[in-house]
């Protein structure tokens, strides 16, 4: 068998399989086995699980923004109108907003009335904020139009007001009822500023899937919002939507040519750029701790090994006298620690996945059995826990965990190849 021996032989899966299934009394070491299994099995299964649920967070974050949001919002600077007063409104704003829609990889330019309202009804007030909007341009914004729920017709906006859910929930209207909407900014009279007030009905109420969008956004005709916020004939920002948001940045010297002189931007990346930038360093931290989590795992297949090894001390000594080659034992105890490595990498991407495409009853379950309660939309912003099972993370933990399980079986594995034959069998 020496010297011709192909690498990886059948008689070295026979014999390294038969010292995996040996009982300890025969000196296999099954239970140490077990345990390096279990703990690969959850160390990539937490690894995939982690992975997936960050990809999915981000994933309905990013998607809540460009879904319910400008991708830029275009507004004017500080300038000083015909009374002497310092003003930001855009007063040309249809001709602005026919030069934006010119510019390559536009899709929507919407003029928006924007203002901070006390909204009161049965009793109860709340701070919201109003978006004059027309009804086409309502039509195109893809978590109101098309949201996860809503109650009401759209096509009746014209006729009074659309309300988020956690809007109509703080207030505790539903449809039909009047909200009145309460500006400080009103008529002025000879004894000051007087606030003002109107009345809307309720004709849609929306559920945008973000905590905070749904809990303090109003949207109104932009007409009736010109009127109630004295903005006659002007507007106060452009919204803007792109075919490619991620490519925004690229647009920006094509967007500020079109809105003028004084046109001033802020995409999407600068509202959440930050938060986004936060959870890259998240992801990064995370696969790192669960790295060494794997890598704690792999340690076990190392002590079992040398168990191993020392328990076998005897038949190595008998194999190398029957000529079997140092390349021939190291690999044989190579395969014991390899498919321990395997097996568990395999069990755990099964566990991952799974994990990943039940989430919703999964989350469900553990709600319930918790009482309620254990995610608050309020401070994580969306509502339900999201997974997106991505290749890309699959194949990262696959890799990982096969690389350490390999590379911490070599060490044991060289250890019994050198043995001495003659020290191995001197006191047999």
């Amino acid at each position: 068998m020496t010297g011709h021996t192909p690498p990886f032989a059948a008689f070295e899966w026979m014999i390294a399989w038969r010292y995996l299934r040996a009982r300890r009394a025969e000196g296999g070491v099954s239970v140490m086995t077990v345990i390096s299994f279990v703990g690969i099995m959850l160390a990539v299964f937490a690894l995939i699980a982690t992975l997936s649920v960050r990809s999915g967070f981000r994933a309905e974050f990013v998607d809540t923004i460009l879904g319910a949001n400008a991708h830029v919002t275009v507004y004017s600077s500080v300038h000083v109108d015909e009374a002497g007063r310092t003003s930001r409104v855009i007063e040309n704003y249809e001709e602005m907003a026919e030069r934006l829609a010119a510019v390559r990889g536009v899709t929507r330019v919407a003029p928006l009335v924007r203002g901070q309202v006390m909204a009161s009804a049965h009793g109860r007030n709340s701070g919201v904020e109003v978006f004059g909007i027309s009804q086409d341009n309502l039509l195109t914004i893809p978590r109101v139009a098309d949201p996860e729920h809503a109650l009401g017709d759209i096509d009746r906006f014209t006729e009074g007001i659309a309300i988020g859910s956690g809007v109509a929930r703080e207030l505790n209207v539903s449809l039909g009822d009047s909200i009145r909407i309460i500006s400080p900014d009103g008529a002025q009279t000879a004894f000051g500023t007087s606030p003002r007030i109107s009345a809307y009905e309720v004709v849609y109420i929306f559920t945008a899937g973000r905590y905070d969008i749904d809990r303090t956004r109003v949207y109104m005709p932009f007409d009736e919002a010109q009127l109630f916020f004295n903005r006659d004939g002007v507007a106060d920002e452009m919204e803007v939507m792109v075919a490619n948001p991620d490519q925004i940045d690229g647009m920006r010297t094509d967007l500020l040519r079109a809105g003028g002189e004084r046109a001033m931007l802020w995409t999407w990346r600068d509202s959440a750029g930050a938060f986004l930038r936060a959870l890259d360093v998240e992801d990064n931290v995370m696969f790192v701790i669960l790295s060494i989590l794997v890598l704690i795992a792999a340690m076990n297949i190392i002590s079992g090994l040398i168990m191993l090894v020392k328990n076998k001390g005897r038949d190595i000594g008998i194999l190398r006298t029957m000529g079997l080659s140092e390349g021939s034992v190291l690999r044989v105890f190579f395969i014991c620690g390899a498919s321990v490595g395997v097996l568990g990498t395999i069990a755990g991407v099964i566990l991952g996945c799974l994990f990943a495409i039940y989430i919703d009853p999964i989350f469900s379950l553990v709600n319930y059995v918790s009482g309620g309660g254990v995610w608050d939309p309020s401070i994580r912003g969306i509502y339900n826990l999201p997974a997106e099972l991505r290749l890309e993370d699959v194949v990262k933990s696959v890799a990982l965990s096969l690389s350490l399980s390999f590379v911490v079986t070599i060490f044991p594995a060289r250890r019994a190849a050198r043995m001495n034959p003659v020290e191995a069998l001197r006191y047999e």
